[in-house]
């Protein structure tokens, strides 16, 4: 019986994804390890490799797909032997989401309800298994959270759904019937618009920053500070080199790593049990890219040169605008940079972005 292959979960925050594109096609070979699609994330685009080994007997979400949940079948792969009436035997997968264009008033149809050959885990208690072990839960109607993992990094694989088998874990509840959607209220005196689909990236932001507003004591403090020597001495140090240009940023974000390792109070965020105190002093700094805002790391910036700085942040920003930066990339630092005093802006309230 042909192997699913499932939406991966490649961030923390990720519940749905966009697949960008394929870069194996219908009838490719494939072995474990090698790189198959592209996954928009909620924060860049990512490499996506396989798992098992095989041929890919059919793609049944194509590329450019948005709102793709995680664990939701992308794709059918045939191991050995198999051939293309193998693909016969499994149910389509739920269709992924795709944006709706309804007439004023008139609501959009309900979606007709889909069967899978695996257990969909409950959202926020995500489980991690391999499509096999997925094949073999579904068809027994074992409940996977139910089995403990032994695989890496606690991954659920055959041998431990077999054996929660034989010591005859719980099965799975019955998934409840999903409600119909309720038609979109529209004024009859909006004015006439056009939309654009928000990103995955836009939809994590709207939902975390609101979160902070609410969840969040923000205090504002404002100081005016004479540059002027920074400003000449900015300019001395760009004509010593070419290897490297140095902005106001760049000073910024060094001054901001030398305060830190001053103060080791302000390095820090909070949590109810509490107060993490950060050790080393890794400044996030905000870029805008076209999908949204993201917060790149300078990690260690005490110990760096200016220089360093400067062609760091300049390599990090290009990623981010290419939405190529690493998890490791952007995930963690203890105090963030945004600054927007390139476009004549004196003063202006960020919102905190929780770690």
């Amino acid at each position: 019986m042909p192997i699913e292959i499932l939406m991966p979960a490649l961030s923390p925050t990720m519940s749905e994804g966009t697949l960008a594109r394929w870069l194996k096609k219908e009838g490719d070979e494939v072995k474990s390890g090698d790189v198959i699609a592209e996954i928009e994330t909620d924060k860049a685009t990512m490499e996506f490799e396989a798992v098992d080994e095989g041929r890919i007997g059919k793609i049944l979400v194509p590329g450019g797909t948005a709102g793709v949940k995680v664990n939701q079948p992308i794709a059918l792969l045939l191991e050995e032997g198999e051939d293309a009436t193998a693909l016969k035997t499994v149910a389509p997968g739920p269709k992924p989401v795709q944006p709706e264009t309804t007439a004023a008033g008139a609501p959009p149809a309900a979606p007709a309800a889909a069967k899978s050959v695996h257990v969909e885990p409950a959202k926020g208690d995500r489980v991690f298994a391999s499509p096999l072990a997925r094949r073999i839960a579904g068809d027994a109607g074992l409940d996977l959270k139910a089995v403990k993992g032994t695989g890496p990094h606690g991954r659920i694989v055959k041998a431990d759904v077999e054996a929660a088998l034989k010591g005859g874990a719980p099965k799975a509840a019955a998934a409840p019937a999903a409600a119909p959607k309720a038609a979109p209220q529209v004024s009859g005196f909006e004015p006439a618009y056009e939309e654009l689909p928000n990103s995955s990236m836009r939809k994590v932001i709207a939902r975390r920053l609101t979160e902070a507003k609410q969840t969040v004591p923000h205090f504002y403090l404002t100081i005016d500070c004479d540059i002027d020597a920074l400003l000449k001495l900015r300019a001395e140090a760009n004509a010593r080199s070419d290897s490297y240009k140095l902005s106001v940023n760049d000073f910024v974000i060094k001054a901001v790593s030398i305060a830190l390792r001053k103060v080791p109070a302000a390095n820090a965020s909070w949590t109810d049990e509490f107060i993490k105190r950060y050790t080393e002093v890794d400044v996030s700094v905000a870029v805008a890219t076209p999908n949204g805002l993201i917060t790149p790391i300078v990690k260690g910036a005490d110990k760096k040169t200016l220089s360093q700085i400067s062609n760091e942040m300049k390599a990090l920003a290009a990623k981010a605008k290419d939405g190529k930066l690493m998890p490791e990339e952007y995930q963690g630092g203890g105090f963030t940079i945004s600054n927007l005093g390139m476009f004549g802006i004196r003063e202006f309230a960020a919102i905190i972005n929780p770690p």
